[in-house]
């Protein structure tokens, strides 16, 4: 069976998740390979994915996607970063950046600089040394300038928000016309065959029978095939994210497009306010023990933008992850696979690195379980590491108002986490783990954004005199601010570029 290439792929369930995958493997595979896409214009998707992380331009450009053309057809708006309202302390906020921060000074990173000058007192905040932030803050943007190299013009780095469900409907259309069959139906039943019990067909609800050799479960949380047919199994981490419900609901866009997701923490749990352009996307994530859905509801369209648009919708989940995301001759996708809630809009990235994880391990008809273990194993050691940067969010909070945020606080954490902490607390340095998602830069500004103690910074940044590193620091500073200064609004940028064209 080795180097036999396997014919047919099978993808059960639509969405995001499901066209992402029928877009990515049509376009890879050439036409190669037969793969239909099973879904039911029945069943509801989740939808709450609409903000990304800057790896999703990549995953366009490989589906040599235009820019401009799927903002319009996204209703898109442009991403710089997170903003955190009430993390730390209530009345606080803070963001977290896109981008670099600073500027390199001989062999020592930015904020080590930066460090030992706010303890001095001379150190403006650190949102200031960063192009992005700032850039938020004035409500800007404008892609990368290239052409004007060594200036913080070359380094301003995005992503978008959009319509989730006009994004599936962008890539449907693309998938098709690469070739890729969908198939209209409800499954009842998955066939699993003698001996291995990899899965051999699915029927559908008319009577049809699907084949396939490679299943791929998008079907959400139900886990079609990954967890009713073969029974996996789930790892349960509600013990450090003990959320367990959203509501989302859209509502009328606010009189600016702000290029930044917002997370405002309440009383037991936090809303997400993510604005495009035909309207602002609004949830509440909470926890279930801490506030009734009533309650919930009540408090997420007290703080909306504008009209709401629909009544709120009841999502529930539990956060963690499958104990295989590749099991027998079936690989999960999306939320088929985990759950993390959206705080860092890692979902639609998730999507994106499973995709991308399968086609780096693609089987032949021999499924070496070598390959297969291997990327469970990435699969496991991604998914822990988003965990922890999530559980920091809630973790490192000063919040003594709630008996929510109290047991968040005084939670124990996984050791991976500690370890993280220990070592930024003893000299504000991060140490990125084999190349896990979030960057040095990513952790730095959520420990700095809520209050982590830093005892001592890197001792070779006394090799610099103090009156060069403020003269350093003023610099980066105001280059930034020049910088910001001749960008355009983010409104202003979406309307010649990209505006989709009104209903």
């Amino acid at each position: 069976m080795q180097n036999e290439p396997i014919q047919d792929i099978v993808i059960v369930g639509g969405g995001t998740a499901g066209w992402m995958t029928a877009a990515a493997l049509s376009t890879v595979l050439n036409g190669r390979y037969n793969i239909r896409l099973i879904e039911s214009d029945e069943i509801g998707i989740v939808g709450v994915g609409e903000a990304t992380i800057p790896m999703i331009q990549r995953f366009n450009r490989v589906l040599g996607i235009d820019e401009n053309d799927f903002m319009r057809a996204t209703q898109g708006s442009f991403k710089l970063g997170v903003e955190f309202v009430n993390w730390g302390r209530k009345g606080e906020r803070y963001m977290h950046g896109f981008g670099r921060l600073g500027q390199d000074l001989a062999t020592v990173p930015f904020e080590q600089y930066w460090l030992k000058m706010r303890r001095l007192g001379k150190a403006a905040p650190l949102e200031e040394y960063s192009i992005v932030r700032m850039a938020a803050k004035a409500n800007k943007f404008m892609p990368p300038r290239f052409d004007v190299p060594n200036s913080p013009l070359a380094e301003i780095n995005y992503a978008y928000h959009f319509d989730a469900s006009l994004y599936a409907r962008y890539l449907r259309k693309l998938s098709e016309a690469r070739g890729v069959q969908r198939i209209e139906g409800k499954i009842v039943r998955a066939t699993r065959r003698e001996g291995d019990g990899f899965i051999d067909a699915v029927e559908l609800e008319s009577g049809a029978r699907v084949a396939g050799e490679l299943f791929i479960d998008c079907s959400g949380f139900r886990g079609l095939l990954i967890e009713q047919a073969l029974e996996t199994g789930y790892e349960d981490w509600s013990g450090w994210l003990p959320a367990d419900r959203a509501l989302a609901v859209p509502c009328e866009s606010a009189p600016t497009m702000t290029p930044y997701t917002r997370a405002t923490a309440h009383q037991s749990g936090w809303q997400w306010r993510i604005p495009l352009q035909h309207r602002t996307g609004n949830g509440h994530v909470y926890c279930s023990r801490f506030i009734s859905d009533d309650e919930a509801a009540a408090t997420l369209l007290a703080n909306l933008d504008g009209k709401a648009l629909a009544d709120p919708r009841l999502i529930k989940f539990q956060t963690g992850m499958r104990k295989q995301a590749w099991n027998r001759n079936v690989v999960a996708i999306g939320l088929a696979s985990g759950f993390l809630e959206p705080i860092e809009s890692t979902s639609i990235h998730l999507i994106q690195s499973t995709i991308q994880r399968l086609i780096d391990f693609f089987p032949d008809r021999g499924f070496n379980p070598v390959e297969r273990d291997e990327f469970n194993r990435q699969a496991r050691f991604e998914y822990e590491r988003i965990r922890d940067f999530i559980i920091l969010h809630y973790h490192l909070n000063q919040r003594t108002d709630s008996a929510y945020w109290t047991e968040c606080a005084n939670m124990a954490i996984p050791e991976t986490l500690r370890q993280k902490m220990d070592m930024f607390r003893a000299r504000g340095r991060v140490v990125r783990v084999d190349n896990e998602l979030f960057s040095e830069v990513g952790w730095t500004q959520v420990f700095e954004g809520q209050n982590m103690p830093v005892e001592a910074y890197h001792p070779l940044v006394d090799a610099q005199t103090e009156a060069d590193i403020a003269d350093y620091l003023d610099n980066v500073r105001g280059v930034i601010a020049k910088c910001v200064s001749v960008m355009p609004s983010h409104d202003e940028y979406i309307a010649r570029m990209c505006a989709a064209p009104k209903a």
